[in-house]
């Protein structure tokens, strides 16, 4: 058991990040037994470290009784919708004894919880992606379908733009692998020609239009 447990915490690995400290006693009240459990807001933070760019989409509806959610994990953002690295589906009914608790929340971070487990984030707990009543926050949007988690693409600034286009590779065999930035230290005139006469390839005609752009720009 020691050596499946050890093998369990390889998976999803983020170098200086140990989850244990964020799992929490629970005690099963059928036995009495107390174990260690993952909240799902520590998976959700662990996911983010693995995958950084990556997303969370889920999909609430209405049941008998209950909210039905789905939840899908994607590495990144620009995944298609079929791409996922895994999926869960959760239902939760209204409680009683704690009306204010939001049935369609409470099915939400469930399925989030049980998708990222699934996607190996907590598997060296007892439990893992199981979302209680004492956890359930603030309800999430009201929308029938919406993404938790998801960074928008970053814009770039205008330092990042030419940085980029300076690292296309230059198209001119006399300068074969070179990049247009250190082809324009060579030969300005080379990036001129290619902004304005190249017709291999869109990207590298931009990319040099761009770098001709900011050097009139900056000797203006």
């Amino acid at each position: 058991m020691a050596l499946n447990l050890a093998v369990f915490e390889k998976i999803n690995q983020v170098e200086g990040f140990d989850p244990t400290p964020f799992a929490v006693d629970y005690t099963d009240l059928t036995t009495g037994e107390v174990r260690k459990r993952l909240p799902v807001m520590a998976q959700i933070a662990w996911f983010r470290l693995k995958y950084p760019e990556g997303k969370i989409v889920v999909q609430a509806a209405p049941g008998k009784d209950c909210f039905v959610a789905t939840a899908r994990v994607y590495p990144s953002y620009k995944d298609p919708a079929d791409c996922f690295l895994a999926e869960a589906t959760a239902s939760r009914g209204k409680c009683e004894d704690k009306p204010s608790v939001s049935p369609r929340e409470w099915a939400q971070t469930a399925a989030i919880g049980v998708a990222l487990r699934n996607a190996g984030f907590g598997l060296q707990f007892a439990i893992a992606g199981e979302e209680f009543l004492e956890n359930v926050g603030e309800p999430l949007p009201a929308d029938p379908e919406y993404i938790v988690d998801d960074p928008a693409p970053k814009e770039l600034t205008q330092e990042e733009k030419l940085k980029q286009a300076m690292d296309v590779p230059c198209p001119i065999v006399k300068f074969k692998g070179k990049s247009l930035g250190e082809v324009l230290k060579l030969d300005p005139g080379a990036i001129k020609w290619i902004a304005e006469k190249f017709t291999g390839g869109e990207e590298i005609k931009t990319a040099a239009q761009f770098i001709r752009d900011c050097a009139l720009k900056a000797s203006a």
